[in-house]
């Protein structure tokens, strides 16, 4: 169904229709936060610093309107007002994934100011993890990227990420941009740790599950980062 006001591509198309639902900025990053869990406005204005408040709350209502996310109020003491994804919504995950895989094969070295999130890691995580790769892996990880922390819990290929530390770490590791070259085969692990890229405390061995279990396909020959001045 088409929402009058709405852009349209005036095509009778799947895929256009697609993008007229999901392809105004920032719809696809609320999306993709909410894969992750439901969520208080407070919450998505906290992990998109850079969305307007009126933007999110357009980009909301306009979700909510096409059957994509709905508001729930969770029940007492917390009482609060959360949103999440339909099951129409959440039927956007491989899409999702598989874009981030995407886009992450030309991501390039960060510019100064951006930004990782805590969403933006775990969705990376579950886009490069390979579950085939996994069988008969039992490894927890806490990773530290940036500013970020988050567990990873791998049982014989079956992949849970949760946020913060953890007691029950086979190994903390510690890393920056150059997580992305890793899981993309650029780098060894161990190369990683041997330049001060990568730093392990705990089993030494762990870091390599972001070798072998997390990959990501490696850049196509000559593609690089379109330059800031086109974004």
């Amino acid at each position: 169904m088409r929402t009058m006001g709405r852009r349209s591509y005036g095509q009778y198309c799947g895929l256009a229709h697609a993008v007229e639902l999901v392809g105004e900025r920032w719809a696809l990053l609320i999306v993709r936060d909410l894969l992750v869990g439901p969520k208080r406005f407070t919450d998505l204005r906290k992990g998109l610093v850079r969305v307007p408040t009126n933007i999110l709350s357009a980009r909301l209502k306009q979700l909510e309107a096409d059957g994509i996310v709905r508001r729930r109020v969770l029940p007492r003491p917390a009482s609060a007002v959360v949103y999440e994804l339909t099951d129409y919504g959440r039927d956007l995950e491989d899409i999702v994934l598989a874009l981030g895989r995407w886009g992450a094969r030309t991501l390039g070295e960060p510019h100064r100011d951006d930004v990782v999130t805590t969403d933006s890691v775990v969705t990376a995580l579950r886009a490069t993890f390979r579950a085939e790769r996994a069988r008969g892996v039992h490894r927890v990880v806490e990773l530290h990227l940036a500013d970020v922390v988050v567990t990873v819990r791998i049982s014989d290929g079956v992949l849970t990420v949760s946020e913060g530390e953890t007691d029950h770490a086979d190994a903390v590791v510690k890393t920056g941009p150059m997580l992305r070259a890793v899981l993309a085969g650029e780098i060894t692990p161990e190369d990683a740790v041997a330049s001060g890229a990568l730093a392990v405390s705990g089993d030494a061995s762990a870091a390599s599950v972001f070798g072998s279990v997390f990959a990501l396909d490696p850049a196509p020959a000559g593609a690089s980062r379109v330059p800031e001045s086109q974004h």
